[in-house]
């Protein structure tokens, strides 16, 4: 008779040890709904963020294209910013370059001397901006063709 006492004590352990079992694979449930939303979230900002510094680089591409054609033709180099210049659907860029003047390079004697530009470039993608800078350095020129330019 001892032995039906004990199992009447155990007639509703499933019944908890069910539960119990339920509520663990719930909370591992919502904590890898959690932990993957959040890693689409970096994953989506870090695809933006890319975005954005290749559309810079887009900009940089532009001006070197620009020096390169005005130095070719023999003109004075277009000086003027590229206005905020859309490549995307909400992708853009900005570019502004500047001349930082002639110089004498060791190496070259002083019959030679170089042209040096600074880039500076942005780059937006939706939320997300990034900004390059690029010093180049153009020659060698002869020195006394008298390169103003």
């Amino acid at each position: 008779m001892q032995k039906k006492n004990i199992s009447k004590n155990r007639k509703g352990m499933a019944l908890v040890v069910a539960l119990l079992m339920l509520l663990i694979l719930t909370i591992i449930g919502i904590n890898a709904i959690t932990t993957t939303t959040f890693e689409t979230s970096i994953s989506g900002n870090e695809r933006i963020s890319t975005d954005a510094f290749y559309v810079a680089e887009a900009g940089i591409q532009v001006a070197l294209a620009r020096i390169q054609k005005d130095t070719k033709e023999g003109n004075p180099i277009n000086m003027n910013p590229i206005p905020r210049t859309k490549i995307g659907e909400d992708s853009y860029y900005r570019t502004q370059i500047e001349d930082h003047g002639l110089y004498f390079m060791g190496g070259f004697g002083s019959n030679w001397q170089f042209k040096r530009f600074q880039i500076n470039s942005i780059g937006e993608s939706f939320s997300s901006a990034k900004e390059i800078e690029v010093q180049i350095r153009y020659g060698p020129i002869p020195a006394d063709t008298g390169y103003n330019n």
